[in-house]
């Protein structure tokens, strides 16, 4: 008698083994807790970008993207508790656009935390997100920690309310990439107050998890890798021991650390974004821990997905599947000290395509 088949030998027999092994989707273990029965796992996907060309048709490749995150998920064994979606589900925010995600995400069977994402709000500013979707910001307990989303990608009230002729003008402004006319991202007075209420129940010793769409810290702000406010934020983090920051938006690999506040981008389902020090003619912050993605072939339409898996104990260790490319693993080894990459902080170690991405 055979032994026990394994998911691995099953997906190869099944002829998805080459799809489930190169699937963007972020796998985290937390183990903050002293007892077995506080381990649990949250699976992280983010920046879909589903776009509508016309009609019921749709940019196939994005399409792609997302029914292999979903279909990843369904062969995770034992399957995580619940799946954070880290926004940008949508590309000009469009009604259609944000059904058909959701249709696919129809085959995620776990519940499922939302935060939202700039591309998903400009046109309506959030209303068909709030009615069928989720809150916009708010806070959950699980097996000992607690979690704050955040919506990072508020702006100007007047760039928001009075600058544009019509909301179609106002999305497709804040959709473009590297545009004078946009606007910085913002958590703003109101979110910020509520935010320190909200915080101020907790005791400082309590694991912090905090998820975002934004980094909540200024890298390069023509391309709006950026929060205004991040500081203001960063400033009621600091209180706390340990904190852990997830968030999407960059689509690259980049990794952070500031004070206690350890920062983690998971990468996007629809396409990689170069790294803003490839934009040679203005300065930009990008973290000088982070060891950039080897881009061995640019031109693939799915290189520099992946997915990846986080244990979060003192330290963290953040594993990058990266989708026909080596895998990378980050580690931090606890609060306030920096993360590296286990193979190629050290620059002598480094590969030609992480210093020409």
């Amino acid at each position: 008698m055979k032994g026990r088949i394994t998911r691995r030998a099953f997906l190869k027999e099944a002829g998805l083994l080459t799809a489930a092994a190169a699937l963007p989707l972020g796998l985290v273990n937390v183990a903050w807790g002293k007892k077995p029965t506080d381990r649990f796992t949250f699976a992280y996907i983010s920046d879909c970008h589903i776009t509508q060309i016309r009609g019921t048709e749709f940019v196939a490749n994005f399409d792609k993207g997302l029914q292999r995150a979903v279909l990843e998920l369904s062969f995770l064994d034992p399957q995580p508790d619940f799946v954070v979606f880290g926004g940008d589900l949508a590309q000009l925010g469009k009604v259609a656009e944000l059904e058909h995600g959701l249709e696919m995400l129809k085959g995620v069977t776990l519940p499922i935390k939302w935060v939202i994402g700039e591309h998903d709000y400009y046109l309506d500013l959030g209303e068909y997100w709030q009615k069928h979707i989720s809150p916009l910001h708010y806070s959950f307990d699980h097996k000992g920690v607690h979690f704050v989303v955040l919506n990072s990608i508020l702006t100007d009230d007047d760039w928001t309310h009075n600058r544009w002729p019509t909301a179609e003008e106002r999305m497709h402004q804040m959709a473009r990439l590297d545009n004078p006319h946009g606007s910085p991202f913002m958590v703003k007075r109101e979110q910020l107050a509520w935010l320190k209420q909200d915080l101020a129940k907790i005791p400082r010793t309590t694991p912090l998890i905090v998820l975002s769409h934004s980094p909540l810290y200024k890298i390069f702000k023509p391309w709006n890798f950026w929060t205004d406010d991040a500081e203001a934020v960063q400033a009621q983090l600091k209180q706390f021991r340990s904190v852990k920051v997830f968030h999407g938006h960059v689509h690259q690999v980049l990794y952070n650390q500031l004070g206690p506040i350890t920062f983690n981008a998971f990468m996007a389902t629809a396409w990689p974004w170069p790294y803003p020090v490839t934009y040679s003619q203005l300065p930009n912050k990008v973290p000088e821990l982070t060891v950039f993605m080897n881009r061995a072939d640019p031109f693939k339409e799915r290189d520099g997905t992946g997915w990846g898996s986080v244990q979060v104990a003192d330290g963290l260790v953040h594993h990058y599947e990266l989708w026909e490319n080596s895998p990378r693993t980050v580690r931090s080894p606890g609060a306030g000290k920096r993360p590296e990459d286990t193979v190629y902080q050290d620059p002598a170690k480094r590969i030609p395509p992480q210093t020409h991405y």
